[in-house]
């Protein structure tokens, strides 16, 4: 007769284990998980020099797992921190990420700004209809902008984003097979600024897996939105996460390494070309390399477009 299989018990407290973590060799029930998942965002810190126990943060909030659980663990390991949402304007799915964020920073009490994209003639349908760019393309460049554009006017040194170890690692892939030394360069947990209108980008959750994001957020009983946006449906990121998950599960603890051996033994020997220092945008008056910086330029061109459009329809 087979023994039935024995429940594995939390590796802190001998409890029955909720959680199982094959890369650390380990399981968690509920409070250790969260005891485990908390040293890890503080390690994360830490060890990067992250935030300096003066600043005040500003959280990029999606309304998705990682940057509510991102939020929720910063909150309760004492950082002053302040949400920031981006409506990109993508129909019910922009409605649903910005009601769920809303309710999260109400429940918690939290400061929470919004920048309506729709408001500001800068919805991401809209960019995408009238430029030839593709969905993430020319939305990673709006929230960029507005990342850093906030983060100025609001006096913020610091903006943390929710980027976990599948991010890093699938971006990091992405990277060696193209072999793209300029973005190997700036690839790190923590970002400094190039331009004093500039703020300082980290990650928090770079250590973190999206199991283990996820695991948080539903223990935690985040109410975070699902669905995948709806312009992400093929791209090469997730494409490159579903690989990383299949060597994962043969080899555990694979994706830790590999970005982990990467910031310790290679990233220092991707040195950047010095870059000439930038200059001011001649519309919005931040950073850029040229007379217009990245955003202007692609709203530039959805207006350039959008007037033959609009004269014809009229």
């Amino acid at each position: 007769m087979h023994k039935p299989a024995t429940k594995p018990k939390c590796k802190r407290c001998r409890q029955p284990a909720v959680v199982q973590l094959p890369a650390h060799h380990s399981a968690f029930c509920r409070d250790c998980f969260f005891v485990f998942f908390e040293r890890q965002v503080e390690r994360a810190i830490t060890e990067e020099r992250m935030v300096r126990s003066d600043e005040e943060v500003l959280v990029a909030v999606s309304g998705g797992k990682d940057s509510l659980a991102l939020w929720d663990v910063l909150d309760r390991l004492g950082y002053h921190t302040v949400g920031l949402h981006l409506d990109l304007g993508i129909g019910a799915y922009s409605r649903l990420s910005r009601e769920k964020t809303e309710q999260f920073a109400r429940q918690r009490q939290l400061r929470l700004e919004v920048v309506d994209f729709e408001k500001y003639g800068h919805a991401v349908p809209e960019m995408v209809r009238f430029t030839r760019r593709a969905p993430c393309a020319a939305c990673g460049t709006a929230k960029r902008y507005y990342f850093d554009r906030v983060a100025a006017e609001r006096g913020f040194s610091v903006v943390a984003t929710g980027h976990n170890l599948d991010d890093e690692a699938a971006r990091l892939l992405g990277n060696v097979l193209r072999w793209d030394v300029d973005h190997l360069a700036r690839q790190r947990p923590v970002l400094e600024p190039s331009h004093e209108r500039f703020a300082r980008k980290v990650k928090p959750l770079f250590r973190l897996s999206e199991y283990e994001t996820a695991a948080y957020a539903f223990l935690r009983r985040l109410d975070y939105v699902i669905e995948e946006c709806p312009n992400a449906a093929g791209a090469t990121q997730l494409r490159l996460k579903e690989h990383w998950n299949r060597i994962e599960a043969d080899m555990p603890g694979s994706k830790l390494h590999f970005v982990l051996e990467f910031y310790r033994r290679a990233q220092p020997r991707f040195v950047e070309a010095k870059a000439e220092a930038p200059g001011t945008c001649e519309r919005c008056g931040m950073p850029a390399h040229r007379s217009l910086c990245s955003f202007c330029s692609l709203v530039l061109e959805v207006e350039r477009r959008k007037a033959p459009a609009s004269a014809a329809a009229g």
